[in-house]
């Protein structure tokens, strides 16, 4: 499961990686992102691809009660995420990639939960398979655009994508793609509680190695 990432890249890595078409846009780095914040999110865009903020945290379009009435679906598990109901429809459709610098994984120890940095051996981009959708707030009437990471059994499809990348966005494959990244492509290091606590994701000590005893 990915509850929590960072984004601390630059638009020139993301305009380079993923062949963006779309303007500039100003990248603050972040590092305790939490579901229904906003993210950035790669997506096809005529013959293109954009890169537009949504909410993390999918509503399906059909969604007909209010956002805080949704389910948890920042994560949607890669063996049913094609016939799930939150899920399929916009697997059918709408797929995207979500950039991230890294992501936090927690271990249980005698003296509680201590978390753990994830990211790439050579400080790449990773990039997670995800979905997503728009819907229109109840409430409010605005359109609401939100997505979802795709997770394995193992980890975030976090890998290389310039050879899988099209393929997915376009719908062309399917779930055959969404495997556990490489060993070898990922390293780990344990870091501060304090990522514990929503709200604090401007904080880029928060992913520096620390010293505990278990």
């Amino acid at each position: 499961m990915c509850g929590r990432f960072t984004q601390s890249y630059t638009w020139r890595e993301l305009y380079e990686l993923y062949r963006l078409t779309c303007q500039p846009v100003n990248i603050e780095p972040r590092y305790n992102i939490a579901p229904t914040t906003m993210i950035n999110v790669v997506v096809p865009h005529g013959t293109g691809r954009d890169l537009p903020t949504m909410r993390w945290g999918l509503i399906p379009s059909w969604w007909k009660k209010t956002a805080k009435e949704a389910p948890s679906t920042f994560n949607a598990r890669a063996e049913t995420v094609a016939t799930k109901p939150m899920f399929r429809a916009a697997f059918k459709r709408s797929r995207c990639l979500i950039p991230a610098s890294g992501y936090y994984e927690w271990k249980a120890t005698p003296t509680g939960k201590q978390p753990y940095y994830i990211s790439a051996h050579d400080a790449s981009v990773l990039s997670f398979a995800g979905l997503w959708d728009e819907w229109r707030d109840i409430e409010t009437g605005e359109a609401v655009k939100s997505c979802t990471i795709i997770v394995t059994d193992a980890n975030a499809l976090t890998r290389q994508i310039h050879d899988r990348m099209q393929p997915w966005l376009t719908g062309v494959s399917g779930t055959e793609l969404l495997k556990p990244a490489p060993e070898d492509m990922l390293q780990m290091w344990p870091v501060s509680r304090k990522v514990n606590r929503v709200g604090n994701d401007s904080d880029p000590t928060l992913i520096d190695v620390i010293r505990y005893s278990a």
